[in-house]
């Protein structure tokens, strides 16, 4: 997006400015929602420029509430490009996965239950879940669960009655709690068996590696056609023992394996030639690993690199 601010010789804030500073204040709220909705960073940065095309151009005298404005605008384009991507998704080679994103809120996300909300919704598991719901349950579930916003705001935005959101609501909430992982995990436990997992996948021993698989395991890689991956998931701890022990032993001698914080969670990123080839993302329950997703789609890693 173009930033650049005109030249001010008398020190008046032009109306450029004004416009551009409302809109860089909401930038990251907007491309949250855009990235919950979408599951793909070049689509939510595609959606927030158009946002700010619109934003731009609009008569913005009238707009008493710039951050609902430009969230109801974003939400608004969001669901017509998820109706348009989910149509290429249903011709994709292999599962489809959301895009990973390193994560690091920090000190601008100072609250613990704050930052356990927006990890939660921007996990993995819960992206992929958002996957089966429809656009507009989708759009309900994120401006609610993740960024809080009432209901009858919801409903301005979507242009549906309250009643018809909250019933959207309560579907995409039924639907997620349905799918999503049961067992609330640790972050510390969670890094703790990620690191077991690298140490047992890496070093040989398919044994440890089995022990801290659970029986049922899954394990779902995306390649997009463009690397190799399984093209169906894999399930049983056998299987998927077996599939990343012989992963492990085949890898090169300039792989590299960094942790890094991935979609909210404890994660790994495998680098070759000093280049992201792999992210991987665990779903923990119970003490063992429940699934492992794979990201080795080339398009999927680009922002991983230049994080």
């Amino acid at each position: 997006m173009d930033n650049t601010r005109p030249v001010r010789w008398d020190g008046a804030v032009t109306v450029r400015d004004t416009a551009v500073d409302a809109f860089e204040e909401h930038r990251s709220v907007l491309t949250g929602v855009a990235y919950r909705m979408l599951g793909r960073v070049t689509d939510a940065e595609d959606v927030v420029q158009e946002a700010w095309l619109r934003w731009s151009g609009a008569d913005r005298e009238d707009v008493r509430d710039p951050r609902g404005y430009l969230v109801r605008v974003t939400t608004r384009l969001a669901v017509d490009r998820l109706r348009q991507v989910q149509a290429r998704r249903e011709a994709y080679v292999g599962p489809w996965l959301p895009e990973p994103i390193a994560t690091d809120y920090g000190p601008s996300v100072p609250d613990t239950a704050e930052q356990a909300v927006l990890a939660d919704s921007v996990s993995l598991a819960v992206l992929v879940v958002l996957e089966s719901l429809s656009p507009l349950e989708r759009a309900v579930f994120v401006l609610r669960e993740a960024f809080g916003f009432p209901f009858g705001e919801i409903a301005v935005t979507l242009d549906r009655t309250d009643a018809s959101v909250r019933q959207l609501a309560s579907r995409a909430r039924r639907h997620v709690d349905e799918r999503r992982p049961r067992f609330t995990v640790d972050p510390a436990e969670q890094r703790d068996l990620t690191e077991k997992f690298l140490a047992a996948a890496t070093g040989g021993s398919i044994g440890h590696l089995l022990e801290l698989l659970a029986p049922d395991v899954r394990l779902v890689g995306d390649s997009g056609g463009k690397a190799k991956a399984p093209l169906r998931v894999i399930e049983t701890a056998d299987k998927v023992g077996r599939f990343l022990h012989a992963v492990a032993q085949n890898s090169t001698p300039d792989t590299e394996v960094r942790f890094m914080e991935i979609n909210g969670r404890p994660g790994i990123l495998v680098l070759s030639g000093g280049r992201p080839d792999a992210a991987l993302a665990l779903e923990v329950a119970d003490g063992r690993i429940a699934t492992v997703y794979i990201q080795r789609n080339p398009e999927k890693l680009v922002g991983l690199a230049a994080s």
